[in-house]
């Protein structure tokens, strides 16, 4: 148990990434008031960050507690486009090199993104081990340091600011609903949330096509998915295949159980966070709400929700096409 993230690591990285960062608000979803008129979801919209996603709290917070020196040579990671976004703002901010392997098949929309931030972007097959293999090649080669997406306890004491952040502005939440992909952002939100309010449950979402969290839990030890099989999930930033082993031994830990949604909720989802919350979510970023919305009855009993809205990076035509 040592070697997982602490509060105080969290605490720290909530101080480096002050004013880089937003403090995102927790927006209530109105069709989701409780009998007193009160809401009883609350979304923590990561959608507002300035790279449109949680990851820039990992990203920034890991790479700026490098040493100086280190950190001038300039840093790699692999990711599906939020992370990668993330390094390379963070690179930028900071004023170093950073180059993104990414999988071909990332939308156009993330990839735009990342060459307007000024980072190098290297294209590879769409497997974890590919991206995985190629990055660390490329750190070897040329000194820079790797900063992976979920597999990394800075990264994860950086997502972990979402959870720190959610207690401090809701003592009283009874449950916080987590997509799950790599597992750095539930491993950093269940670790702050356990440790400020140790009665809240904290429940991971994943999409039943991409289901290898859960497979995870229920088998006592990271199950991996084939990418042809993840690769069906409209939820691209949910594809990875399996789940960090850092990240699963924070879950064992401190998570009380996983939620699966279907494609179909997760567009209706996306369509409502626009309609009813006006809040923009890529699909990866609806699904804890879809748990709420449409798999209440599997959810631990509470008063006060709140779902992890992780990012809103959504493909212009995909967004047109659900809204429709």
């Amino acid at each position: 148990m040592s070697d997982l993230v602490s509060l105080p690591e969290i605490e720290r990285a909530a101080e480096r990434i002050a004013g880089v960062a937003v403090r995102t608000p927790l927006v209530p979803f109105p069709s989701g008031a409780g009998a007193t008129g009160e809401p009883s979801l609350l979304v923590k919209a990561e959608s507002l960050q300035p790279i449109g996603a949680f990851k820039v709290r990992g990203a920034y917070s890991a790479i700026a507690s490098l040493p100086p020196e280190q950190r001038a040579r300039g840093v790699v990671t692999h990711s599906s486009g939020n992370h990668a976004q993330a390094v390379a703002y963070a690179a930028r901010a900071l004023g170093i090199k950073a180059v993104l392997v990414m999988p071909h098949t990332t939308p156009g929309v993330k990839v735009d993104a990342c060459i307007a931030l000024g980072a190098e972007v290297v294209y590879v097959e769409p497997t974890s081990q590919a991206r995985a293999e190629t990055a660390e090649k490329l750190a070897a080669a040329h000194g820079f340091t790797m900063i992976p997406p979920y597999d990394d306890a800075r990264v994860i004491a950086g997502q972990g600011t979402v959870g720190l952040e959610i207690v401090r502005d809701r003592p009283d939440v009874d449950v916080v609903l987590v997509p799950i992909s790599g597992g750095g952002l539930i491993a950093g939100v269940s670790a702050a949330v356990k440790a400020l309010r140790p009665e809240a449950r904290i429940i991971g979402v994943e999409p039943e096509l991409a289901a290898d969290a859960r497979d995870s839990m229920a088998a006592g030890r990271p199950v991996a998915w084939g990418a042809e099989e993840t690769g069906r999930t409209i939820a691209d930033g949910l594809r990875v295949q399996q789940v960090g082993d850092l990240p699963f031994a924070h879950m064992r830990a401190h998570v009380d159980g996983v939620v699966t949604v279907t494609e179909d909720e997760i567009r209706v989802t996306m369509r409502r966070l626009a309609r009813e919350a006006r809040l923009i979510a890529e699909p990866s970023g609806a699904v804890a709400t879809a748990a709420y919305l449409y798999h209440h009855a599997e959810l631990p009993e509470g008063r006060t929700y709140v779902s992890v809205l992780s990012g809103g990076n959504v493909d212009p035509a995909l967004f047109l096409d659900v809204l429709r």
